[in-house]
């Protein structure tokens, strides 16, 4: 069985001597002499647990307990402080430095052995709290995406049936928004959210979404409702990607010249990540077969993305799309839909 490693911090050789004595039978003992060498030491390989004298010429104990703390690799290892000192004010600024516990000199076997042993056992209590948390977290995560992108579905399925869509046009966003240099968080955020830009067309009514031909005035303020539903069904939330889901389901239809909605913003106003996704929604819409129209070639859907810079679409963000061109196309082939058997209903390309 492996034994903990221990950090013994001392600049008394005689005190080095005793505690390894003590320590040596059940744990690895390590040996610093300084409070330079007891850094050096933990940063090359962190121990379990740290006894770390006070009263050191140089970096004393409270600063080595400091930089220990502030540093990744060893924030969580136990500091226990070993001196002579007994005064409050000592404890105070030990325990305000990260440690754990005192043991005051001439140290005895048995407390020693027991306070080791303690705080050896809590900090593995915690590290399997830790452990669980993240495990826990890391099911919620996946639980919480995979509801987002079933609702995605189910707001395409009610629409035009295109599965695939939602898929498509979340992967032309996160390229759309890493090209734009935005970090990969943020880039991978919005691959999560845009499944949900159309959740909205839920409450559309079935005679709106499913009528053959052309909407009238009436039925298209209806229509131009759902970025508003679907702002309404995702709600406010503290959660960075529902956040970010919301403001994409409410802003994907707004356009950089103001002409948009539901709420015609223009330009900067209108937040990133909707005016990434108004380019990736349009683009995938008119090139993917659907069954109230044929899909439009890659170099006509160009073309209008072009011609729409500075008016529907963000300059910039035009000109991102364009500069990632082969990865849109290669996420275009890797998700291609086989095309529908069978028209289900006819419309417009205007309801894009």
């Amino acid at each position: 069985m492996r034994k903990p490693a221990i950090l013994v911090v001392d600049d008394t050789p005689l005190n080095l001597k005793v505690l390894e004595g003590i320590l040596s039978e059940s744990y690895r003992v390590r040996l610093a002499a300084s409070g330079a060498e007891a850094l050096e030491t933990a940063a090359e390989s962190p121990p379990e647990l740290v006894l770390l004298d006070v009263s050191m010429p140089g970096i004393d104990g409270f600063e080595v307990c400091r930089r220990l703390k502030a540093a990744p690799r060893t924030r969580a290892v136990p500091v226990i402080f070993v001196t002579a000192l007994g005064e409050v004010e000592d404890e105070r600024r030990g325990f305000e430095a990260g440690g754990l516990d005192y043991i005051v000199k001439p140290v005895r076997a048995p407390l020693v052995l027991a306070r080791v042993r303690t705080h050896l056992a809590l900090a593995d209590q915690n590290r399997e709290l830790e452990r669980k948390v993240e495990e826990r977290t890391a099911e919620l995560n996946a639980t919480r995406l995979e509801i987002i992108r079933r609702l995605g579905r189910a707001a395409e399925y009610k629409d035009n049936e295109t599965g695939l869509h939602v898929l498509r046009m979340s992967f032309y966003s996160r390229a759309i928004a890493l090209a734009a240099g935005c970090c990969a968080e943020l880039a991978d955020t919005l691959l999560q959210a845009a499944p949900m830009h159309d959740i909205g067309k839920i409450g559309v009514p079935d005679r709106i979404l499913l009528k053959p031909g052309k909407l009238d005035d009436e039925e298209w303020k209806l229509m131009r409702r759902h970025p508003q539903i679907g702002a309404g069904i995702i709600g406010r939330h503290a959660s960075p990607l529902l956040e970010m889901a919301r403001l994409v389901a409410l802003t994907h239809h707004e356009k950089w010249d103001g002409s948009g909605y539901p709420r015609a913003l223009r330009g900067e106003d209108i937040p990133l990540v909707g005016r990434i996704v108004a380019i990736a929604d349009v683009f995938d819409a008119l090139t993917t077969e659907r069954p109230y129209k044929k899909a439009w070639p890659v170099e006509e859907a160009l073309a209008l993305v072009r011609r729409e810079r500075g008016a529907h679409f963000d300059p910039a963000l035009v000109d991102a799309f364009l500069g990632v061109l082969p990865e849109i196309l290669e996420i275009r082939r890797r998700y291609a839909e086989e095309p529908p058997q069978e028209a289900v209903r006819s419309a417009t390309a205007g309801r894009l």
